[in-house]
């Protein structure tokens, strides 16, 4: 049921717009300095948006937690991130385990005993994480830290509250007096039961590490005992998506309670290793791909409906008589024929979107597991716009498959069955563009899935379209009991195609959640462009049109199509703007920092102008040298605050930028921005 609530939404899931959201991320030491040997530790802090969060490392279902990767100096090394306690909470598939507001994880460097006195240690650090709200995003950032080697090192004395406060938040390890030992269970299929002896106060929950149990919150037991407590902990079978968990029988996680504490380890002989499931391509269970594969056959039946193909079909069946004589064994190895190139050209089809969906998950770099193929911005665009063409083409705007037509029609009158072979081929061609909503869900169906079922759906779509071919090859008399083609033909293409404007629409909102709102405008423009190309190509490539009025038509259409999809691509993102506040302005004054306020909207044209084209690598490399923070005002919704500050500043329209120094008045810039203009502006900043 979800997997068919996966493709519905797909399919028809609506369009709509939400501003994208992004995590502020920074990276702290709690030392100043490092000393050869002693071990110091670094805070990675996630300042998620409102309501937003991020996972615990068990999410409690398919989430992915927050992973760092290190590059360090030569015989330095990085510890496990110390996780904080999370927050239980409802999810689609049972219980979650997440971080709301802003975590910190803590994780301890050993900078090792080689490094000099007087040098620098430098590291680099990758932070990988997923915030989700209804829909879930990844995101990523890099750090560099750089820290001088003295005798010994010292604490920076600014950071002690913070850092003392994020070991607050990390479970305890159990006091040694407490024993933990697992049970046997009446039901040892489903539950394992968890003995804790010497505890004192009682536990309110159970977050497990292991993906294969719940928390005692959600279908657990608990009950004291003469020496302490008996937790009860279910079993969780399968994921999210109905895939089977590997089984386990270690127990490891968090107690909480007055206190929380954090369970490592047990004493039970028989107790195997962690075994958690990763996020690789998984084969679809025998039942749901049947599923897959009954609607792929069933798109490929109604693609004969489609006015490019239903037409020909008695026709084709006919030509198949006519070329056997009244030979029945004949007629059916013609349509035998006919199926086998629909099923060739439908493999190479299937070959072409196999290479693309694997040149584009690589460029993610990461292994994808079902649905993570829409975290990737490539793959989004590339089904936005297949569906968005297929869905103009279907509408009328423009055709495909003549063309083909008159290029394959001395292949398929040839006699034989070699005739009747790239008759299919050229069925397929022509029927292809009518594809649309089908094609559209298989994409999206078969993306997350491994070579041989990817390529076993398209067969069964190539057999759907096939069949009544092959069906009336052996019983021709069942021609006289097709219905005619006609107008409603038409009516029913481009009713479909409304279909694939809301998938685009869906596809859309996903690429906004990926690129970003503000980056949003560029590929809307760009889907413009496309229809545009399509418009010309529909209305001036004709077989009537003189041979230069084709030429310049072609010419312009890929041009239009091609600008179209060069701007709608996903562009490079930084982390440079923070959100503002007269609170965070007036700390990082005080602090001696200046501030570069951008008071801006989503649907002020100039300032996103101003943000393409005026922030260019030397502005930004030149404002970090100067130390210049960022900070956005965004008034796209009504904000008494922004209105008030923009009052004092003696202006009422944006954009208005404002570089503030500490200690001076505010610079107030044009309000069009140019990169030379903010070169000469921050190079007032003394160093």
């Amino acid at each position: 049921m979800r997997f068919l609530i996966f493709l519905f939404l797909l399919a028809f899931g609506l369009p709509a717009f939400a501003q994208k959201p992004e995590s502020i991320a920074t990276l702290t030491p709690e030392v100043s300095s490092v000393a050869p040997g002693e071990s110091f530790t670094i805070a990675l802090k996630l300042v998620h948006p409102q309501e937003w969060h991020s996972y615990y490392k068990n999410s409690g279902g398919v989430e992915l937690p927050p992973v760092i990767s290190w590059e360090l100096p030569e015989g330095a090394s990085a510890g496990e991130i110390q996780w904080p306690t999370p927050e239980v909470k409802d999810g689609f598939g049972g219980k979650s385990f997440i971080y709301n507001g802003s975590p910190v994880f803590l994780i301890e460097i050993d900078p090792g005993t080689s490094i000099s006195l007087g040098d620098s240690f430098t590291l680099t650090a990758s932070a990988k994480w997923q915030i989700c709200k209804l829909s879930c995003i990844s995101e990523n950032a890099n750090f560099t830290l750089s820290l001088p080697i003295t005798e010994t090192s010292e604490l920076d004395q600014n950071q002690v509250a913070s850092f003392s406060a994020a070991r607050a938040a990390i479970p305890s390890d159990l006091p040694a007096s407490v024993t933990v030992s697992i049970q046997p269970s009446d039901k040892p299929a489903d539950f394992i039961q968890l003995k804790l002896d010497g505890l004192e106060s009682k536990p309110n929950d159970f977050i497990p590490n292991e993906a294969y149990l719940k928390p005692l919150s959600a279908a657990g037991e608990i009950a004291g005992t003469d020496t302490g407590f008996l937790i009860t902990l279910e079993r969780k079978k399968t994921d999210f998506f109905d895939e089977p968990i590997p089984q386990g029988n270690a127990v490891t996680g968090i107690l909480v309670g007055e206190q929380n504490f954090k369970l490592t380890s047990i004493t039970d002989a028989e107790a195997s290793g962690i075994s958690e499931p990763s996020p690789t391509q998984k084969s679809l269970p025998f039942h749901k791909l049947l599923s897959v594969l009954g609607g792929m056959f069933l798109g490929g039946l109604i693609l004969n409906l489609m006015p490019c193909v239903f037409p020909v079909i008695g026709l084709k069946i006919m030509g198949f008589v006519q070329q056997a004589g009244e030979d029945r064994r004949s007629i059916a190895l013609h349509g035998v024929s006919f199926a086998i190139g629909v099923l060739a050209s439908f493999g190479v089809l299937s070959g072409i979107l196999f290479a693309v969906r694997t040149a584009a998950l690589k460029s993610g770099g990461d292994s994808i597991g079902w649905g993570y193929q829409l975290q990737n911005p490539i793959v989004v665009l590339v089904l936005l716009l297949l569906m968005f063409i297929l869905g103009l083409n279907m509408f009328g705007l423009f055709e495909l498959g003549t063309s083909a037509t008159s290029v394959g029609g001395k292949l398929q009158n040839k006699s034989g069955h070699g005739g009747s072979f790239f008759s299919g081929i050229l069925a397929t061609v022509v029927a292809t563009p009518c594809s649309g909503p089908f094609l559209g869900v298989a994409i999206g169906a078969t993306m997350a899935l491994p070579p041989i079922q990817f390529f076993s759906g398209f067969t069964a779509m190539a057999l759907g379209l096939a069949l009544p071919y092959l069906l009336l090859s052996i019983f021709p008399s069942l021609v006289e009991k097709l219905p005619r083609p006609g107008a409603w033909m038409e009516s029913f293409k481009q009713a479909m195609s409304f279909l694939l404007f809301g998938t685009a629409g869906y596809l859309l909102w996903v690429y906004s959640g990926l690129i970003g709102q503000e980056a949003l405008l560029a590929p809307l423009l760009g889907l413009s462009l496309i229809a545009t190309g399509a418009w010309v190509y529909g209305r001036w490539f004709l077989p009537h049109r003189s041979k230069h009025a084709r030429f310049i038509s072609l010419l312009l259409t890929l041009v239009f199509v091609g600008v179209g999809i060069f701007i709608s691509l996903p562009q490079k993102q930084n982390k440079l703007w923070e959100p503002w506040s007269e609170a965070r302005v007036a700390a990082l004054l005080s602090e001696g920092s200046p501030v570069y306020v951008d008071f801006t909207a989503q649907w002020c044209l100039t300032c996103q102008v101003n943000k393409k084209f005026a922030y260019t690598d030397e502005v930004l490399e030149l404002a970090k040298k100067k130390g210049v923070v960022f900070l956005k005002a965004d008034k796209t919704r009504p904000n008494p605050a922004i209105e008030a500050r923009l009052d004092e500043l003696g202006r009422t329209a944006i954009p208005v930028n404002v570089l503030m120094i500490p200690g001076e008045d505010p610079v107030i810039t044009p309000e069009v921005l140019t990169p030379k203009l903010l070169v000469e502006l921050f190079n007032t900043i003394s160093d």
